[in-house]
């Protein structure tokens, strides 16, 4: 497939067919409210970290996300525990205060369903990583949300993360994606995204009945979600894992 591949800041007219592309994300993952303060913020303030790829038609086929943040900042130095959403705070903050930023991370990279399993995602990181690279970054981090996880809920990150195969590559296939483009993986980000909500709102998500106390297991989840029908809540928190890639 030929690919054109442009950022917002060159095509700021696309913005609205970029945001509206299909996208496979389970309906729970959407109601982080870091993510919904802040990702809507990339493309209308840094619309220079935002690519999109068009096919031979002019279709919107994927899009990738990025913010540049100051890792090196005072009281910083480790990327956070606190993952995706503490990048986005980070990111923002820096932005507002005018600090200047010596990386980008990586914040998504999304591909229209019907097109998935096609190299798409490793074509957008590749042209994210050529970005950052033409601002004048030698440092690309991703917390990567590994997409074979879901299917193995209880194991623990730690575990999913490191695990290889025969050949030494990441088991997982958008570890993977990200270790032939050569990044390593740095560190598990526990918390990575926090999403809470009224059971209600947890059926409304997901159909599940969200009436037994404990760990419910939900389709699409890296890890279980906390029930706890007496006090009216359920909670998610996701661990994703830190990738860096050296420019």
């Amino acid at each position: 497939m030929e690919l054109k591949v442009s950022s917002l800041a060159e095509r700021p007219e696309m913005r609205e067919r970029v945001l509206d592309m299909a996208d496979s994300w389970p309906e729970f993952v959407t109601q982080d409210p870091v993510g919904n303060a802040h990702y809507g913020r990339i493309s209308a303030e840094l619309p220079e970290y935002v690519l999109f790829a068009e096919d031979e038609r002019g279709e919107v086929v994927a899009h990738a996300h990025s913010v540049p943040f100051a890792l090196r900042a005072e009281d910083r130095g480790e990327l956070p525990a606190r993952g995706w959403d503490e990048i986005l705070v980070w990111a923002f903050g820096d932005l507002r205060r005018g600090v200047r930023p010596d990386t980008v991370s990586a914040i998504s990279v999304v591909v229209d369903p019907r097109l998935q399993g096609r190299g798409l995602s490793a074509r957008m990181l590749s042209a994210m990583r050529d970005n950052a690279r033409a601002h004048g970054f030698t440092e690309v981090v991703a917390p990567v949300r590994p997409s074979g996880k879901h299917l193995e809920p209880h194991t623990p990150m730690e575990e999913y993360a490191y695990r290889v195969r025969s050949d030494g590559l990441p088991y997982d296939p958008w570890l993977r994606v990200h270790a032939r483009a050569g990044a390593a993986v740095h560190a598990v980000a526990p918390a990575s995204m926090t999403v809470a909500g009224s059971l209600e709102q947890w059926r409304d998500w997901t159909g599940l009945p969200f009436d037994t106390r404990g760990d419910i297991e939900v389709p699409g989840a890296l890890v279980p979600v906390r029930c706890e029908p007496e006090r009216g809540y359920a909670v998610y928190v996701e661990p994703n894992v830190w990738m860096r890639h050296a420019l």
